[in-house]
């Protein structure tokens, strides 16, 4: 098995689409191919997901510790043929100041190699004291491969490759033109592959650059040997609990969850029920119902145009039915939303208006301290998430708070997470680990209220 992690020098250097297309290329070869991503990121690893058929899984030094990390990479990287993680921001960059939370930290603690891409626009020879520097800055990475990208014409090309051989001893495995415009930007980055009309047709693209200019015989393992399929098995260990079922949805507004997040419910034991707000007509029999982030303004129409299932789901939410909705969730079960001057109806859960504006009002990690949590939690200090342009502006009602803000800027700054019946909706997103391990409580609150 070999490994690489995919980093650069700063962020929007082209990692993401090379990390995408080194993956596609190595699946379509027959490579058994596992990825992940550093950090805390939905939309990076749904185009990683589509290039290999397998879950991509998020290595994230704010919600977990080293151990946890080494050991989800150690779990799923087992039985397969080539390991590709990629890095956010540049190599040595994190919230850390001493960078204990870096790309480079994160491949020396699992032990992988590195593999440099460098955005060329407007650098020819400079490019070899920038590669110089980056290898004495941490003698204990092992890194000696280099991908140049944005790279305008065969001359450019050769100047940089000519600077590298003389003054570097990195191998230059690859000169790719510019790419980065291959997959539409938006609001927080590229549009996820749930909602691109024409994913398949891209992907095929970005493989097919990265097979022209890249030699990948050199990062590509020599053999191939395994040939075992990524499935998630049922492990409950408690046979006398309740099993439940738990609505998810997923459509082309909602897709945004954390892959070993669902891989643990099914492994309690509990069924997955694969919901779409915008094609179903109502909800079916569910225990609990878990909506996650995504971009449920630019599917506004459809969702406001399914009445049915806003009935439904505002029907359930009346009935006590246990949710749990993050961002995109949060604005689905508001009363509106606005975008770009076009106001929709949601499902009018929470007496407030949702307004997207130009700019972000919060993104980054998120420190949460829990207040009237419904689901009984006592913790404080929870590890979390954000990325949002949404803001929220309250009518007639006001709600409890499942949480104080100590980082981060959740609904107004202050507070995160409302709370209405069995229901709760914050911008912020969870993740299930050692420190909060929300699945447990989630679950527990559906026993309490399913009993």
């Amino acid at each position: 098995m070999r490994s690489l992690l995919i980093s650069s020098t700063k962020k929007s250097s082209g990692k993401t689409i090379i990390s995408i297309g080194v993956a596609g290329l190595a699946h379509k070869l027959k490579y058994t191919t596992q990825t992940f991503k550093k950090g805390p990121d939905y939309i990076d690893p749904s185009w990683l997901k589509l290039a290999t058929g397998r879950q991509c899984y998020n290595l994230d030094f704010n919600t977990m510790t080293p151990k946890e990390i080494a050991n989800l990479y150690a779990s799923k990287i087992r039985h397969v043929d080539l390991g590709v993680i990629e890095g956010t921001k540049g190599l040595f960059d994190g919230i850390a100041t001493d960078g204990t939370d870096s790309n480079a930290e994160l491949a020396k603690l699992i032990k992988t190699e590195v593999l440099l891409v460098i955005d060329c626009q407007g650098i020819t020879r400079g490019i070899a004291p920038l590669l110089q520097g980056y290898k004495q800055f941490d003698k204990k990475l092992k890194m000696n491969k280099v991908i140049l990208n944005n790279v305008s014409t065969q001359r450019h090309e050769s100047k940089l490759i000519a600077a590298i051989n003389k003054y570097t001893n990195y191998k230059v495995i690859g000169s790719v033109p510019s790419i980065n415009s291959i997959i539409n930007e938006r609001h927080l980055g590229l549009i996820p592959s749930f909602q691109h009309p024409e994913k398949n047709k891209i992907l095929t693209k970005i493989v097919s650059v990265i097979k022209s200019n890249v030699d990948y015989d050199n990062i590509f393992p020599k053999v191939k040997k395994n040939k075992i399929i990524n499935k998630v098995i049922s492990v409950s260990t408690n046979k006398k609990n309740k099993k439940f079922t738990i609505g998810v949805v997923e459509d082309s507004a909602f897709g945004f969850y954390y892959a070993d997040d669902i891989e643990k419910i099914i492994n309690l034991g509990h069924k997955i029920k694969k919901i779409n707000l915008i094609k179903d007509k109502k909800l079916p029999k569910l225990d609990g119902l878990f909506i996650g982030g995504g971009f449920p303004e630019t599917q506004a129409k459809l969702l406001e145009n399914n009445i049915s299932m806003r009935k439904s789901i505002k029907e359930a939410i009346e009935n006590n039915l246990v949710v749990y909705a993050e961002c995109g969730g949060l604005m689905y079960l508001a009363k509106t939303i606005k975008f770009k001057n076009k106001i929709t109806k949601m499902c009018n859960i929470f007496d407030v208006n949702i307004t997207m504006n130009d700019k972000p009002i919060g993104r980054g990690c998120t420190i949460l301290d829990s207040k009237s949590h419904p689901w009984n939690i006592q913790e404080n200090c929870i590890h979390a998430h954000e990325f949002h342009y949404s803001s929220i502006k309250y009518n007639k009602k006001k709600y409890k708070y499942a949480y104080d803000i100590k980082r981060g800027y959740g609904i107004n700054g202050r507070n995160d997470g409302l709370v209405y019946k069995n229901a709760l909706a914050s911008f912020s997103h969870l993740r299930a680990t050692k420190s909060f391990d929300w699945i447990s409580y989630f679950i527990k609150y559906i026993e309490k209220h399913n009993g």
